[in-house]
């Protein structure tokens, strides 16, 4: 996929861009197109989330794959936003200093190269608040 249609076709990717059910509030993220709470079609509008958070649980990441070993050791965690909606993500940050409760906030980093002279992909991680 071209870096221009990879940001046009998933754009929650860069803009934590979720939905949102407007007859019972609750937001999703990735997208819905349906509630699964209220199985309610039609009512379902996008969602831009506060890119605020907190840590529910998380791993340190000590041998990874060869596309991350670069990053090793690294925390991954799964991050609860302000909205209710959940996301797995990398915490941005000494692995020592990760703990259940902390509060978070997005930020736009590198994700991934596609070699050293590849395209590089960019997406949502979080730092410390």
């Amino acid at each position: 996929m071209t870096v221009a249609r990879f940001w046009r076709k998933i754009p929650q990717r860069y803009n934590l861009i979720g939905t949102k059910c407007e007859n019972c509030n609750t937001v999703y993220f990735p997208p819905r197109s349906l509630c699964p709470d209220c199985r309610r079609d039609g009512k379902i509008i996008d969602h831009t989330c506060s890119g605020k958070g907190t840590v529910v649980t998380f791993s340190v990441i000590r041998t990874a794959s060869d596309q991350f070993s670069n990053m090793t050791p690294y925390v991954l965690a799964i991050i609860e936003l302000e909205e209710g909606c959940r996301l797995t993500s990398q915490v941005i940050c000494d692995p020592t200093e990760v703990s259940v409760g902390m509060k978070v906030k997005s930020v736009f980093r590198v994700i991934a190269e596609d070699g050293p002279s590849g395209i590089i992909h960019y997406g949502t991680k979080f730092v410390p608040v």
